[in-house]
């Protein structure tokens, strides 16, 4: 009980690049620092997917990170809770057709939340982790 009232007060990041410019990746950075401090909401950046409440996703999925994101997702501890950051990761954007991209990230996985805009403005993916956040709580 206590374990639980713990995880959903302080909801943990993992933060999953499957072949994006970066642009996004820097953004999700900015959440970080003192103008948007989401640590404030107790969200910590974590290492390990074993440790995560939230995995957040940039970028179309690649032939070479399909397989990563597959096995990272599987151990994601339950409720799986992931969030699309950025176009490229909910369209394949630019990169759509191209010959190494298997597709956006929800053609493989299940995605909570999206988050537009190419790149995520800071402002954008903290709403939508407040929506992910939400979704955590409810434990669906």
């Amino acid at each position: 009980m206590i374990f639980k009232i713990g995880r959903s007060k302080s909801p943990w990041l993992f933060h999953l690049n499957t072949g994006s410019c970066n642009g996004c990746d820097i953004e999700i950075i900015a959440l970080f620092a003192s103008r948007y401090d989401v640590e404030r909401l107790g969200c910590k950046l974590v290492g390990s997917p074993k440790h995560a409440d939230i995995c957040l996703v940039t970028g179309p999925v690649t032939a070479r990170s399909k397989e990563p994101l597959l096995r990272i997702y599987d151990m994601l501890p339950n409720p799986k809770v992931v969030v699309c950051v950025g176009t490229c990761s909910i369209s394949s954007g630019v990169f759509t057709d191209g010959y190494s991209i298997v597709g956006p990230a929800h053609k493989l996985i299940p995605v909570t939340a999206y988050v537009g805009g190419c790149s995520a403005h800071p402002k954008n993916i903290f709403l939508g982790l407040q929506k992910a956040i939400e979704v955590f709580k409810e434990g669906r």
